[in-house]
């Protein structure tokens, strides 16, 4: 590929200049090239060169507002903004319509979250810059920083408008669409957008996005198609497909998606796993294990992995194997609430309640506050007769659900079983009151309970009223 004069000069001048640092020469270069140098270090993330290259370049041209306003950037970059912020009331003295003065002011203002004047200074900019998509661009982010979508998202537009090349621009517009929830106007600007600019694949590719995100699979896979085709490379597309394809229970060719996306880049543990997951759609167990495998061998710390492994083995009903597979995944995370519930489930499967009741515990102190995980604890508690033990759990559970009759039924049966009848009748009161039909709940868990005359008719008295 033939470089452009443009770049080929360029590329001279950073030579020369590096030339010129290990010889000690000095040498000349006009200002342009200068800013050109040190722009270039400050985006290889090279400050210490941009210094040097910048303090030459003012010995050479003391009198370039370029260099003094690229000098401006450096300092606030450096967050040296009172020191910036005099250098460009110097600048704005002399070129009071450098639109440049007012873009770093306003970047001034941003750094010192002050984002409504920033904007008033970029406003200022539009009326003396050529380029009014940077411009825009600008004022939508300052707009973004005050959560104020709606503007920012009319901002981004105009930058579109202005360039409609630029990406950051377009992610930008449907951040703000997606936001303000108006995923059916994002839809309607990006195939406007796309009339316009057909071979955008990431147009293509956010447009798939948006209908993957109301459910439109077949529109989806289409827009994806599109990106694809324009960019045969592009990772993220086939990717998006996969998961729309499997949306769709088109399993085969979301395996066939997903492997592309292998053959693209390295793999990720996240496209192992959802071919693991098609295969197991289409019931082939084997290549379901190898991949759910390859999963957790790839990324170890990745707990869907490990708990598409364990529950792949519980559904066949091998809760050997299963609780296999959940230990040595707990080896590696001994703090996962989503493990210690399947270490649980798995001994209760296996009518080893100790160790149950253990794996509840541990998934409620990491933080498993589910209702069904407090109710299967509980249950346990009392199998094992630990009746106080039960009690002090269900009253914890009453605070994330105050309303919940299931709670309640088993608060009433917990009591009546230690004979303390005052709390026993309040707490039926209770659940009678949120759900009277659950009564059964009482002969299912505490057929003891319910052989009580009083008991009986406490709740047809209940019903009475």
């Amino acid at each position: 590929m033939q470089l452009s004069n443009e770049e080929e000069e360029y590329n001279l001048s950073l030579s020369k200049f590096e030339s010129m640092l290990k010889t000690n020469k000095v040498l000349f270069f006009d200002s342009e090239e200068f800013e050109e140098i040190i722009l270039h270090y400050l985006d290889m993330g090279k400050s210490t060169l941009a210094k040097k290259a910048l303090k030459l370049a003012l010995e050479q041209h003391p009198k370039s507002s370029g260099l003094k306003l690229v000098q401006v950037e450096m300092l606030i970059y450096d967050d040296k903004l009172e020191i910036a912020e005099k250098l460009l009331n110097e600048l704005y003295a002399i070129e009071p319509t450098n639109e440049e003065i007012y873009i770093q002011k306003a970047n001034i203002c941003s750094k010192r979250d002050q984002h409504e004047k920033a904007v008033e200074m970029l406003k200022i900019a539009l009326e003396y810059t050529d380029d009014y998509a940077d411009v825009y661009n600008l004022i939508g982010m300052e707009y973004l920083f005050m959560d104020n979508l709606e503007l920012a998202k009319e901002s981004f537009i105009k930058c579109l408008e202005e360039d409609f090349e630029d990406q950051s621009a377009l992610y930008n517009v449907v951040y703000c669409f997606e936001f303000l929830d108006q995923n059916q106007e994002a839809i309607a600007y990006i195939n406007k957008y796309i009339d316009k600019n057909p071979y955008s694949e990431i147009a293509w590719h956010q447009l798939g996005r948006l209908y993957y995100g109301v459910k439109e699979y077949e529109n989806a896979i289409r827009a994806f198609d599109y990106a694809t085709l324009i960019d045969e490379e592009f990772l993220g597309a086939f990717m998006e497909k996969a998961k729309a394809l499997e949306r769709l229970k088109k399993y085969d060719l979301a395996i066939e998606s997903y492997n592309r996306t292998i053959e693209l880049d390295d793999a990720t543990s996240y496209a192992l796993l959802r071919i693991g997951k098609c295969y197991e759609k289409l019931g082939n167990k084997v290549l379901a294990l190898k991949y759910f495998n390859k999963t957790v061998h790839e990324d170890p710390l990745l707990d869907k992995g490990w708990i598409a492994i364990t529950d792949f083995y519980v559904r066949q009903k091998n809760f050997q194997k299963a609780l296999f597979f959940v230990n040595k995944a707990l080896a590696i995370d001994n703090q996962n609430k989503l493990y210690w519930k399947r270490f649980a489930a798995i001994n209760k499967q296996m009518n080893l309640f100790e160790e149950a009741e253990f794996g509840y515990r541990k998934a409620v102190e990491f933080g498993d506050y589910q209702l069904d995980t407090w109710l299967f604890w509980v249950d346990i508690l009392q199998f094992l007769g630990e009746f106080e033990s039960a009690i002090q759990t269900l009253l914890q559970a009453s605070e994330y659900f105050p309303e919940e009759n299931e709670v309640e039924y088993r608060l009433a049966g917990l009591y009546f079983m230690i004979s303390d009848n005052i709390k026993a009748k309040f707490h039926l009161s209770n659940a009678l009151r949120l759900n009277y039909d659950n009564y059964i709940l009482l002969e299912d868990l505490f057929p003891v309970v319910w052989e009580k005359k009083m008991v009986r008719n406490y709740i047809d008295k209940h019903k009475k009223q």
